[in-house]
């Protein structure tokens, strides 16, 4: 079933607006940075941003013409991810401000686009719960969420029509959702994560924040061929799956009710619904997730492990949770994950995908914590493509995001998916 409908990509017709002239690379990079001027002093999403180089930068790019899917267009980068001439801090004293001297493989790659690094956004300490200074746009006194903090606020307070994140547990699904913004996990292994800093190499994934689907999918087009995609067109799908999340945490009524109503609406239009049940699968993945993560982050980030006394009590505890991790476990999680995931991925149709809750409720008050990524651990361990869907709200305003979970793969189809969910909502 297909809608005759065309959705919008703001990101796209500005794309267009820059390849046919009718503005101009200079002429964007001022607007972001007046943008960011006016906003920044209550958002703090930038942990690193020279106007100078931007306008250098941008300067360029437009004497280079017109070249590339992405040219001219302002890029946030979470600052866990290298861009040569920037330094990554990774959030924490323990990185000083020495700049990388290369990109990383997903801002090359946009780089040779023609995309404009922008600046380094804020992340949690190592990408884990240790918060930065930012604040949520829609709501200055709640959590913007984590890791992909800064990512998240900078595009929802419409400083950057694009922006890089990563995820390890919830990092991009959790901070979309919160701000209100498009969030799109990259199945595991599909970019690489040469020049990041991860915490978790079988489960760091590079993943994608914009304003809406069609946004996500033009961006994630030009990454992946190199060509500026058509106009998206939403497309129901035949059947969906549909995933409370309770067996997981407290899911929030106002949320649960969102999904409800999104799949009542889904039902209206003649699409198949039905539940999810493996709550023991999703059970136990969550925690096969964490066995993973603990045991490879206290690998991987052995120095900073040493340094106790300059670190958050979390990602201390992180550690020597993976410390104490045995190799036969370890190794035991991994094989369950891989065979709940050809289980799953048997069990759906080819054109099915899961729909649940990206977050347990809208952002939690305050920002001494950004919220529990449990909502997205299982669908992490699995290394699963996941679309963040924004349109939802609570009583309060505050943004609820729906999660569409899909196969590897069939990246096309979720977008259609997702992008006929966000006209719904």
């Amino acid at each position: 079933m297909k809608t005759e409908l065309r959705s919008s990509s703001p990101l796209r017709e500005l794309a267009e607006q820059l390849a046919t002239g009718a503005t101009t690379p200079i002429d964007v990079a001022e607007a972001a940075l007046a943008r960011i001027a006016d906003l920044e002093p209550e958002v703090h999403a930038w942990a690193h941003l020279d106007a100078d180089a931007v306008r250098s930068a941008a300067d360029r790019i437009q004497d280079s013409g017109p070249d590339g899917a992405l040219w001219g267009l302002p890029v946030g980068v979470k600052d866990l991810i290298d861009v040569a001439g920037m330094p990554t801090r990774c959030g924490s004293e323990l990185r000083g401000a020495d700049s990388a001297t290369t990109d990383a493989g997903c801002v090359a790659r946009a780089r040779a686009l023609g995309a404009l690094p922008f600046g380094k956004t804020v992340t949690t300490e190592f990408g884990y719960f240790k918060p930065g200074p930012t604040r949520n746009p829609r709501a200055l006194g709640h959590t913007p969420g984590g890791s992909s903090s800064g990512s998240a606020a900078a595009v929802a307070a419409g400083m950057v029509p694009l922006a890089f994140g990563t995820q390890t547990a919830g990092s991009l699904t959790r901070p979309a959702s919160f701000c209100g913004v498009a969030g799109f996990v990259t199945a595991h292994g599909e970019f690489p994560t040469a020049g990041i800093t991860g915490l978790s190499p079988s489960l760091d994934t590079v993943g994608l924040l914009a304003r809406t689907v069609p946004d996500l999918h033009f961006a994630w087009t030009a990454l992946r061929d190199g060509t500026r995609a058509p106009a998206l067109e939403p497309s129901a799908p035949h059947r969906l799956r549909l995933w409370s999340g309770f067996e997981l945490g407290e899911v929030s009524r106002e949320m649960t009710a969102a999904l409800r109503t999104t799949a009542d609406s889904a039902a209206s239009a003649g699409i198949g619904c039905r539940e999810l049940d493996s709550a023991a699968t999703i059970v136990a993945l969550a925690e096969h997730h964490h066995t993973v993560m603990a045991h490879e982050a206290a690998r991987e980030r052995a120095a900073e492990a040493a340094q106790t006394d300059r670190i958050s009590t979390p990602l201390a505890e992180l550690f020597t949770a993976g410390a104490a991790t045995t190799e036969t476990d370890y190794r035991a999680a991994l094989a369950e994950i891989r065979e709940t995931r050809q289980l799953l991925l048997s069990a759906l149709g080819e054109d099915e995908a899961i729909l649940g809750p990206a977050a347990l409720g809208a952002a939690p008050h305050g920002h001494d914590a950004t919220g529990t990524p449990i909502m997205s651990r299982p669908w992490q361990a699995m290394g699963l493509p996941v679309v963040t869907i924004p349109g939802s709200r609570d009583s309060a305003g505050l943004p609820l995001g729906l999660q569409l979970i899909g196969r590897p793969g069939a990246e096309q189809r979720l977008f259609q998916t997702a992008a006929w969910l966000e006209s719904v909502l």
